[in-house]
């Protein structure tokens, strides 16, 4: 059920207000332990917001919900801007604020008054439940309420009639929505850069759609920290297009009384397809926003859903003091903002118990052996090792969905017997995914451990795989790698060397036109990550590779070596293409080594790939933070793939120069 915007706040008997929650609305179908968490746009949050997910699942009841999911700061203040990009419980406390409910133990509910829902719900609500909240109504005078609103600067309240029905999918007078500020969510069509600017981008070209067009509403130039635009652009540069997506191209160094010299810019197209909010001062008389401020990116709608929202006027009472009953009930409005539970370190295991169990996408794991020590000279126990895991699972598990892995198990840490395992017939728990393979050893079937998720990663952690190590394909095209990789081994050449060989390697490929991403290995070397998109085999993979290889060789005789045989290269560096055959894997980004240090192999901006950079840059002690702020700069290895005889054709040129 949909809100319409109000202008005002009305004082009318009959009226309901809540807190206007600045996150994201979701419905929750709860039913027999099961939980599908969804936006209104019919998006799963299951995953994204999994601390809700699991928060419903021990909800035992038969129930659909409606709330809005927020973070919120130890004031209990939400933070639309850290919503988008939640990854962990380190990016701020979620909240799913409930206010009203749908169904039942199977019966409708949606044809009862909304006082008679709101009761029913608040007494199912769970108690102390610090992610799952009530979300209070009060029944007082509405521009009162608004008031209380305006001064604990919040976005604004709901006003909701108590006697109404639910209706979904109907934007009602019933309920409405008051702002205590400008708000409006736009599409994004398009971005500039002034000349000089050391950013990303300087402005967002936005809009909204009128009449099925895309209709221009100005510049978004502030709000937007550096890290925000540097993961914004990963999301621009699938969608940019020669093409203007509005109805009318806008003049986008167009002076203003305002801005009568404003720095000259182009354009950068976009398609229409990614939303924000932004809050400005006013709207001019045709239709573009003066000030606005970046406030967070949405995705819990479609783009041709955003319209210019216009405020409908409200029949109010003559004004008047609030009664004592009014102003009894606004001074609890505060009250109502619940602070974040108090701060409790970001891991999934306690540091006292020495066996713990959790359960992790639905599935009880059992960690055992939690304070033996993995690296003797750090002192870091395997509690550290599963921990790390757990923090950084929403950015390894893409790596590993759907993949093969080769287990490296180290029981007893760096320093004890180390083995490999692929076979895990029998042996893993029967909700682990596998995959069949024949040996040439053995006549019987044996099986792969396949990556899938959080609850499969972690127990290859619990197994004591220090590193993790997937196939570059994946179950659905098994003999079609998603990568071509270029590994750089130094064998007694210097690191330096190693860089200068990722330099030469960085050029050729910019060369030819061709994306290649680097990592160190974590151990001794770097991987330079070409993207494939499951398009080739692993036979075309490994030519391509030999190919970059041979023009990488012929540029660095003196320090490099494509030889296979080991006796042959003398102790150069060898230039490694033959991992691009089907089985062979690396370790994954973000995976760490079993070496002193605690090293990780880590996905590298080419401007860090430089002397002066050292494995040890990276550990398990400061990786999560490092990717945390920078999020994962390696993700468009995951991507569509390179043109790969347009790739060919471009390497053909460098070997004729």
């Amino acid at each position: 059920m949909l809100a319409t915007l109000a202008a005002t706040a009305t004082d009318e008997p009959g009226w309901l207000y809540e807190i206007k929650w600045d996150g994201y609305r979701a419905l929750a179908f709860l039913e027999k332990g099961q939980v599908e968490l969804r936006s209104r746009n019919n998006k799963s949050f299951n995953e994204k917001y999994y601390p809700v997910h699991q928060a419903l699942q021990q909800w035992k009841v038969n129930a659909v919900v409606d709330g809005e999911i927020v973070v919120i700061n130890e004031e209990g203040y939400t933070i639309f801007s850290q919503l988008q990009d939640w990854r962990s419980e380190a990016d701020g406390q979620l909240v799913y604020y409930l206010f009203d409910i749908l169904w039942l133990n199977g019966k409708d509910l949606t044809s009862l008054p909304l006082m008679q829902r709101k009761k029913l719900l608040q007494q199912l609500m769970p108690v102390n439940n610090n992610i799952l909240r009530f979300s209070e109504g009060f029944v007082t005078d509405g521009t009162d309420f608004f008031e209380q609103a305006k001064k604990l600067k919040l976005e604004g309240i709901m006003a909701k009639k108590t006697d109404s029905h639910y209706h979904p999918g109907v934007r009602t007078r019933e309920w409405l929505k008051i702002k205590t500020s400008n708000r409006q969510e736009v599409v994004i069509g398009g971005y500039t850069k002034n000349e000089g600017s050391s950013k990303p981008f300087s402005s967002l070209l936005v809009g909204v759609y009128e009449n099925g067009k895309l209709q221009y509403t100005g510049k978004i130039g502030t709000g937007f920290s550096l890290a925000q635009q540097q993961e914004m652009m990963k999301q621009f540069t699938s969608l940019e297009t020669k093409k203007s997506p509005f109805a009318v191209i806008p003049d986008v160094n167009k002076p203003s009384r305002f801005r009568p010299n404003p720095p000259q810019a182009a354009a950068v197209w976009l398609k229409p397809k990614l939303i924000c909010e932004v809050s400005f001062r006013e709207m001019t008389s045709d239709g573009v926003m003066r000030h606005p401020s970046f406030e967070g990116m949405r995705e819990d709608k479609t783009p041709t859903q955003v319209t210019t929202e216009k405020p409908v006027k409200i029949k109010t009472t003559n004004a008047k003091a609030p009664t004592k009953k009014a102003a009894a009930k606004s001074t609890t409005l505060k009250k109502a903002l619940k602070p974040a539970a108090a701060k409790v370190r970001q891991t999934l295991l306690n540091p006292g118990e020495e066996t713990q169990v959790r359960t992790i996408n639905g599935h009880a794991l059992k960690f055992t052996n939690l304070s033996k020590i993995y690296w003797p000279g750090e002192k870091i126990t395997k509690r550290d090792m599963i921990n790390y895991y757990y923090q950084m699972a929403p950015f390894i598990v893409p790596y590993i969905k759907d993949r093969p892995q080769s287990l490296n198990r180290f029981p007893n840490g760096i320093n004890g017997e180390s083995f490999y395992q692929k076979d895990v017939s029998g042996k893993a728990p029967d909700w682990v995914p596998t995959f069949p393979y024949h040996s040439s050893d053995e006549p019987r079937e044996k099986e792969y451990l396949v990556g899938e998720n959080e609850a499969t990663l972690l127990y290859m952690a619990s197994l004591g795989c220090i590193e993790i190590n997937p196939w570059s394909s994946r179950l659905r095209k098994p003999e079609n790698p998603d990568w071509c990789i270029i590994d750089l081994d130094p064998d007694k050449t210097t690191f330096d060397q190693v860089i200068e060989a990722a330099q030469v390697t960085h050029e050729i490929l910019d060369a030819a036109g061709i994306p290649g991403y680097c990592k160190t290995s974590g151990s001794t070397g770097l991987h330079i990550y070409i993207p494939l998109g499951a398009k080739y085999t692993y036979e075309q993979s490994k030519e391509f590779g030999r190919i970059i290889a041979r023009l990488v060789h012929g540029r660095l005789p003196e320090t490099t070596s494509i030889e296979r045989a080991t006796n042959r290269r003398k102790r150069k560096m060898y230039i490694d293409f033959l991992q691009n055959r089907p089985q062979a894997t690396v370790a994954a980004p973000y995976s760490l080594r079993p070496k002193p240090g605690a090293t990780v192999s880590m996905p590298l901006h080419w401007e860090e790939v430089k002397k002066g950079l050292t494995m040890k840059d990276f550990t398990i002690y400061n990786a999560v933070a490092r990717v945390r702020e920078q999020g994962d700069i390696f993700k468009p290895v995951l991507g569509k793939g390179i043109n790969m005889k347009a790739a060919l054709a471009g390497l053909e040129k460098l070997f004729r120069e």
